[in-house]
């Protein structure tokens, strides 16, 4: 009997796009639809993503849950950047639970920073729903977007958005690279690897048996970013490296990783669409999509320094003993401190010295 079209599962879409694909997939597009297809995807399904514990039936914990302090801080360097370039309005892509924009919205407005409106891009309509419900304090100075405008004259920020961009799997067997894509496999799905012209963008010696990832959407991302952008600046927060530690030849399994329960694994064919997939980013080759679409470089260092150059210091002495344990976790190197990274961009006509590249700066190592 055949079923109707709602119950559907998100197995049965990515079998009949494998299908309709001549029985193969690139990576690309399978991480696609089990993140977003949209009604069946991980982030376009009701179940609760972020928070601190495995309780609440979150799946992973990022900064803004862990601390409000890291809002707070950030809100620094926005607001710094705002007066530098004149601009009103801060622009969000991927607000999540919408936990950063109500602490930034509510830091600027204390900071008296001239906020006049907060703009969130964001494609998950399940999301979106709990942004309005969170954010709704503030009714008509914050709106949603479906997509990037034309034209952007804003403070723009997105933390963990980069890392959830579709990436390209690569493997190597010791002769040539190939590209890895989905098949399926009865009711489930393998990796199968076929013939490209795909290559990462450094050869580090790499041995045989290695699988690494390349950014193409992500950095198509920034590219476009930096064309809109008239007026601004755009400030990115994410776990990665520079090309040449993200490349080395010891790193012969990648990055890319799952997140359910706050457990990780590294099999994304398995509970397709009930867990996150991610990837490290490649921050070289962030720097360069932007500079080569007209943007200069602000900097670029360790989560703990920007926060450091921001103020979380001063912050951290009001704060109780519980929230400073809390925000420590920011901070410490074997938490987020180092593993995350901030970059920082504006157009190429109106740099200016942000805060949170003051000291501790290593865009040299991009």
């Amino acid at each position: 009997m055949r079923r109707g079209a709602a119950e559907v599962t998100l197995a049965d879409r990515i079998h009949a796009e494998i299908a309709a694909a001549g029985g193969w997939l690139p990576f690309d597009r399978f991480m696609a639809l089990a993140l977003y297809e949209p009604g069946l995807g991980y982030y376009a399904g009701g179940r609760r993503k972020f928070g601190a514990m495995p309780s609440e039936g979150s799946d992973f914990v990022t900064a803004p849950e862990m601390s409000p302090l890291f809002g707070r801080t950030l809100a620094r360097q926005l607001a710094q950047a705002m007066e530098a370039s004149g601009c009103r309005e801060v622009m969000e892509f991927g607000a999540g639970s919408g936990a950063l924009a109500a602490q930034l919205i509510a830091e600027l407005d204390a900071l008296g920073a001239g906020l006049a409106r907060y703009r969130i891009v964001e494609l998950s309509a399940e999301l979106r729903q709990r942004q309005r419900e969170r954010l709704a304090h503030w009714g008509e100075r914050v709106d949603w977007l479906d997509s990037l405008p034309d034209e952007i004259e804003a403070v723009v920020v997105g933390n963990e958005v980069l890392d959830a961009m579709p990436v390209q799997l690569l493997a190597f067997d010791g002769q040539a690279w190939r590209e890895r894509g989905v098949v399926s496999a009865g009711e489930g799905f393998a990796f199968e690897d076929r013939d490209s012209m795909l290559r990462p963008p450094v050869d580090t010696g790499f041995v045989p048996g290695t699988v690494t990832e390349i950014h193409p959407q992500a950095e198509a991302f920034v590219g476009t970013l930096a064309r809109t952008l008239r007026r601004g600046a755009a400030f990115f927060i994410d776990y990665g490296f520079p090309e040449a530690e993200y490349y080395h030849p010891q790193r012969r399994g990648g990055t890319l990783m799952c997140h359910q329960g706050h457990l990780a694994d590294a099999d994304p064919l398995v509970a397709v669409g009930d867990k996150d997939i991610t990837a490290h980013v490649n921050f070289t080759g962030i720097a360069l999509a932007g500079q080569d679409a007209g943007l200069v470089v602000l900097g670029y260092t360790s989560q703990a320094n920007f926060l450091l150059n921001c103020g979380i210091a001063d912050l951290l002495q009001g704060a109780s003993l519980g929230e400073r344990a809390m925000a420590h976790r920011l901070l410490a190197e074997h938490e987020m401190g180092e593993l995350f990274k901030v970059i920082g961009f504006a157009p190429l006509s109106a740099p200016f010295d942000a805060l949170g590249f003051e000291r501790g700066d290593r865009s040299h190592k991009l």
